[in-house]
């Protein structure tokens, strides 16, 4: 008697199961390699027409911020620390943006799998 639906009687088989094995190992590798390079890979971000500049890699960590002279006013903290903050947020918006377009490779359109990456 046919058996429908499911994996046939008897199993897929060791060749069956040990390719997909295998290629699981690969994306895992793959994916690693890409989380390695996100983490190196950097964005920049500008605020205040350039006056404050964010450099972030794609893993969400500051490497630089570079404040234009023009804009420091020591009668005016509130307005520069609002252009670092917008600076800093565009940049990790950026990351975020950056990591899932290299990463969504790797979950087909699955969105944001939590503990993924």
């Amino acid at each position: 008697m046919a058996r429908r639906g499911g994996f046939p009687m008897g199993g897929m088989g060791g060749g069956g199961m040990n390719n997909i094995m295998k290629q699981a190992m690969k994306l895992q590798k793959e994916m690693e390699k890409a989380k390695e390079e996100l983490a190196e890979k950097t964005v920049e971000a500008t605020s205040g027409g350039g006056a404050v500049k964010v450099i972030a890699t794609c893993d969400k960590e500051i490497k630089q911020i570079e404040i234009s002279q023009d804009v420091v006013d020591p009668d005016d903290v509130e307005m520069l620390e609002d252009l670092i903050l917008a600076a800093v947020n565009e940049a990790l918006r950026k990351a975020d943006e950056e990591t899932e377009a290299t990463m969504g490779k790797f979950t087909g359109g699955l969105g944001n799998i939590p503990g993924l990456f």
